[in-house]
């Protein structure tokens, strides 16, 4: 029998993301409430316990909810709130972060779902810190720029509908000037840094897309490394894996610019290795699609992983 999936939140971005990828399937039974039960919480409650995996699109504490509906009948789960990415009893759902995690994701009963943002940064620290070029205490700052739909349904709203009394005109803005950003826990457990980075995001006016960077000072690194270093210690890390990509330095160089929407309509991930050799710092740089990569596809990568492990 085709294994059921169930999507709680799937008329939200994320989770209609994740419907158009699965509608077409034949792999996989898709299940679906009527639009007049989604607030009826005894039908919600028998979907959840008779997935075979239930998707969770929603606020952290509708998740944690979720989970506790349904856990003890076997039902797995993948999250892709905030909720449980800090967690170590789930397992974090980016299959590229070492040689075992996707083999952790395909066994697993709880798989979070990274957030947008840390997959870029992730993907970018952690193999350096794994090989030992970046301490765990680099003083790291971390910049970045999302397309608007990562804001979800309201941000999409004042974005595109300037009628309204909460628009926003700006063609570029950031946010989250406290230093507090949800994403920044996850980042910190799923790297091993020990000192909080600075992250400083912000959103353009355009739909998808997401250029991630994270600028080094070699001479503040272990052993002092050479740029090439740094692109050897990712290419290592990433080999030629069809999820991400680490580009050549010699077209990180050729680069008169880089285009946020570049990942548009993709679920992979390119790294760029930025800089001029000798000159003793680096840019590195993630771009990926916020909507991609960065959540409704990464959920279908790790829902194919537990399918077929």
């Amino acid at each position: 029998m085709a294994p059921k999936i169930f999507i709680d939140g799937e008329h939200g971005t994320t989770g209609l993301q994740i419907v158009s990828r699965l509608q077409d399937r034949s792999d996989i039974e898709l299940m679906s409430m009527p639009a007049e039960q989604r607030r009826d919480q005894d039908v919600r409650t028998r979907f959840l316990r008779e997935a075979d995996i239930a998707i969770l699109c929603l606020p952290d504490d509708a998740a944690r909810e979720s989970v506790a509906l349904a856990a003890d009948a076997g039902t797995r789960f993948i999250d892709a709130s905030t909720a449980h990415r800090s967690n170590p009893d789930w397992a974090f759902g980016f299959a590229e972060l070492s040689p075992d995690q996707a083999e952790r994701i395909a066994a697993a009963q709880f798989v979070s779902n990274p957030g947008c943002y840390s997959t870029g940064a992730i993907a970018l620290i952690a193999p350096l810190v794994t090989a030992g070029l970046l301490p765990t205490d680099y003083p790291v700052t971390i910049n970045a720029v999302s397309g608007y739909t990562g804001g979800g349904k309201q941000l999409i709203a004042q974005m595109e509908d300037s009628s309204r009394d909460d628009a926003i005109a700006a063609a570029h803005f950031a946010y989250a000037l406290t230093l507090a950003h949800k994403h920044v826990p996850e980042i910190m457990t799923h790297t091993g840094i020990t000192r909080r980075p600075i992250f400083t995001p912000a959103v353009g006016r355009f739909a998808q897309g997401m250029l991630v960077n994270v600028p080094l000072h070699l001479d503040l690194m272990s052993g002092t490394p050479s740029m090439a270093d740094v692109h050897s210690a990712l290419s290592r890390h990433y080999g030629s894996g069809s999820v991400v990509e680490v580009a050549p330095l010699a077209v990180s160089a050729s680069q008169p610019r880089l285009d946020p929407e570049e990942m548009t309509g993709s679920d992979r991930m390119k790294l760029y290795v930025c800089g001029m050799e000798g000159a003793g710092q680096v840019n590195l740089v993630a771009s990926l699609d916020n909507l991609g990569k960065g959540a409704s596809g990464a959920a279908v990568q790790n829902l194919d992983l537990m399918i077929r492990g």
